[in-house]
Parts: structure tokens; C-alpha cells; sequence
């Protein structure tokens, strides 16, 4: 066995309801949210994780601390797990920017990796701290060891598609992490292997992805 990590959504909020673009905003779970979270800690709990690690948001700490409370360990943060900050994007619906900021959404939505989401990150920016916080995390782990690390949608499918050498142009091509859905990726002699995508639930269709 090699080193694994676990990439987990957190729950559902009122804005991911909404269909709202949270980015960084510091939404609450709601009560779907917290069931949510209570149902799939027991499914990742059963892997044994030796690491728990969440994003410093309020959503996925109250994520993994379901987790947490099944395994008896305790949790760290690490701001790198954050979603993309979004800027004058966040709190918006994906028609209200579409209606504000064409140009620009329509480059969103086309996978630039370069465009300034909102006036905030690019999604190379979010690709290159979520890299370093799966390395790291890794790196403390013995060799069959495994880190659950809750996180968001966007920044998932960027942290896996630069993993995997995927170009971040064509990141798009790596389907959206539904609340409370995990992907798994593997170490392996070449590079990190995807090995579980969108796991844990029966999906919903994911409606905005930097949540």
C-alpha cells in the first residue's frame, strides 16, 4: 500500500442551496449539511485516517469535526484548503454574474486558469497552495498511512487535476465533488493516481463549484 489522501467536501449551506458563489465567505452548514457530514464521518471513519486536516472555514471545520469525533483524534487547519477567494463574485448566483461580468464569466467557465475570479485568486494560485498542502500532509504519513483533508469543490478539482498532471486548462474535464463526496488519490512511483472521484453519496447535481 502506498500513501492515500482524501479529498472531502464539506457540507451542504444555505448558499450552496441558493446556488450562491461562496468562495471564501464564512457560511454556516445548514441542518441537510450537518446530516450530511454525520452520515458520510462514519463511512471515512471505518478507513482509519492517522490525519485529519480541514480548511480554516467555519463549513468544513464543523465538516470534519464529525470526523473527528468518531476517530477520537483531534484536527488541524491549514488555510491552503480554501476555496478560491472570489471577490466581488462571492454571494452571487452564477446568473447575476453571468449578467454583471460576461467577459469574464465566460472565461470562467471555459476553465481559464489565469483569469482573476471576481477580482481575487486564479485558479492556478488555488492549484499551486492545494498541491502543497496534499505534499505536505503526505509527507507526515508512514507508508500505508491515510489523511482525510476537508476541503471545497473548486479548490478539490484544481488540487486534483494539477496532482495528476492534468493541464488546468482542461480541469473542467474532472466532474464537480457533490456536498459531503470525497475523491482519493494514491502516491504512486510516477506521480499521484485518482482513484476514487465523487464517492460517499448518491450525487446532486452540483450547481456552482467554487463552494
Amino acid at each position: 500500500m502506498s500513501r492515500r489522501v482524501v479529498l472531502w467536501r464539506h457540507g451542504r449551506t444555505e448558499w450552496n442551496a441558493a446556488g450562491r458563489f461562496q468562495g471564501q465567505t464564512d457560511v454556516d452548514l445548514d441542518e441537510v449539511g450537518l446530516q450530511q457530514a454525520r452520515e458520510t464521518a462514519a463511512r471515512l471513519a471505518s478507513l482509519e485516517p492517522e490525519l485529519l486536516i480541514a480548511s480554516d472555514l467555519k463549513r468544513t471545520r464543523d465538516t470534519m469535526a464529525t470526523l473527528a469525533a468518531l476517530t477520537g483524534s483531534g484536527f488541524e487547519f491549514d488555510p491552503r484548503l480554501r476555496e478560491t477567494y472570489a471577490g466581488e463574485w462571492q454571494g452571487c448566483t452564477s446568473a447575476e454574474i453571468s449578467a454583471r461580468w460576461p467577459d469574464e464569466f465566460k472565461a470562467w467557465r471555459a476553465g481559464d486558469p489565469l483569469l482573476r475570479v471576481g477580482g481575487g485568486e486564479t485558479r492556478q494560485e488555488v492549484a499551486d497552495r492545494m498541491v502543497s498542502a496534499v505534499r505536505d500532509a503526505a509527507a507526515r504519513l508512514p507508508q500505508d498511512g491515510l489523511a482525510v483533508l476537508t476541503t471545497h469543490g473548486g479548490a478539490a478539482r484544481l488540487g486534483i487535476a494539477a496532482l495528476i498532471g492534468m493541464p488546468l486548462k482542461l480541469f473542467t474535464n474532472i466532474g464537480g465533488l457533490s456536498n459531503c463526496s470525497w475523491s482519493m488519490l494514491r502516491e504512486g512511483d510516477d506521480g499521484w493516481i485518482l482513484v476514487e472521484h465523487n464517492a460517499g453519496t448518491l450525487p446532486t447535481p452540483v450547481v456552482i463549484e467554487e463552494g
